[in-house]
């Protein structure tokens, strides 16, 4: 063998053993410096409050920090961007709600692909939504709500956080089974829809149940049904709208962790191991079922599942309700 083939080996077995060895993310020495958890609403938001919940319990964990950074904005997708295009090394991770896979059908031309420019990596909690309705509103239930809807049409107003967020889609999703009407009006988030709300200037709306509890338990809000599949252990007595007369009704309200698309699957088995050792801790899971968030877990083939799924399914009723920017 000449010198140069050998030179040529070596240069080959080289790369061989560094692919073998797998990018440094995955090895002993991550993290060796703070992780940034991108967070795309202002403090106080459910998202924020579901990622510091979690944040303190994942650094402990890894044994640096994570750092929760705010970058509100365009319907979350400024945090969003801004994890697509960092480097998949671990460092930058995105805490996703239910909105990433709603914003795909509501704004043709994002600046990244909502499936491979991002990497699931564990879901973390559900917080559903909850029709609720001010105290002046002459119903009790879903079902006398949809019959005033039908005797009135319009004549409703419900506020929600945004064109295509999931306060504006529960509502949508409501009319299109029901066939009534009512008329929505997007706010630049979930505060001044509140606001107004409490104010009587709205008649109805689906706000988050953690926005929503301190309301309800003051007599304030008057709660008709839950968005979710299932009943909200934060709100038991309170059925859910599929059970109220409105089947297949069902608007899930999920977070979850992402990192940018590429991550190598070691680091995200490890992210995703740390994430349910945090779900699992008394102090967490009672953190976040006190803001009426449940802990949720499972593995990063599920997450991507729900996330694909709830593309599909968004999709197919934005077309059909003919949901578009404003």
């Amino acid at each position: 063998m000449t010198s140069h083939v050998k030179r040529i080996a070596a240069v080959l077995l080289g790369g061989c053993a560094a692919a073998a060895a797998g990018p440094a993310p995955a090895q002993q020495d991550y993290p060796n410096k703070p992780i940034r958890f991108l967070v795309g609403s202002a403090p106080g938001g459910t998202t924020d409050l579901v990622a510091r919940a979690i944040s303190q319990k994942m650094g402990a964990l890894l044994g640096q920090q994570v750092v929760v950074d705010n970058r509100p904005g365009a319907n979350q997708m400024i945090a969003a961007d801004m994890t697509a295009k960092a480097p998949p090394d671990g460092y930058t991770l995105l805490m996703a709600p239910a909105g990433f896979a709603i914003n795909p059908a509501i704004y043709k031309k994002l600046a990244y692909d909502p499936v491979k420019d991002f990497t699931p990596i564990a879901m973390v909690a559900n917080a559903p939504n909850v029709l609720v309705v001010h105290p002046s509103v002459p119903a009790r239930s879903v079902k006398e709500l949809v019959a005033l809807m039908k005797a009135r049409p319009g004549a409703l107003n419900y506020g929600s956080s945004g064109v295509g967020s999931p306060s504006h889609l529960s509502g949508a999703l409501l009319e299109m089974l029901t066939r009534t009407k009512a008329t929505h009006v997007p706010y630049k988030g979930s505060g001044p829809a509140m606001t107004d709300l409490l104010g009587g200037q709205l008649q109805m709306s689906f706000p988050s149940i953690p926005g929503a509890i301190p309301y309800i338990n003051a007599g304030k809000l008057i709660p008709l049904g839950v968005t979710s599949k299932d009943r909200s252990q934060a709100l038991p007595q309170v059925p859910t709208i599929a059970e109220s007369g409105v089947p297949g009704y069902e608007v899930g309200s999920w977070f979850g962790v992402m990192g940018p698309g590429g991550m190598d699957r070691r680091l995200v088995a490890r992210l995703n191991d740390i994430i349910r050792q945090t779900l699992a801790a008394p102090e967490i899971r009672q953190a976040l079922m006190k803001d009426g968030a449940e802990p949720s877990g499972g593995t990063p083939e599920e997450f991507a599942a729900t996330v694909n799924a709830d593309i599909e399914k968004w999709g197919k009723v934005i077309r059909a309700a003919g949901i578009s920017p404003e």
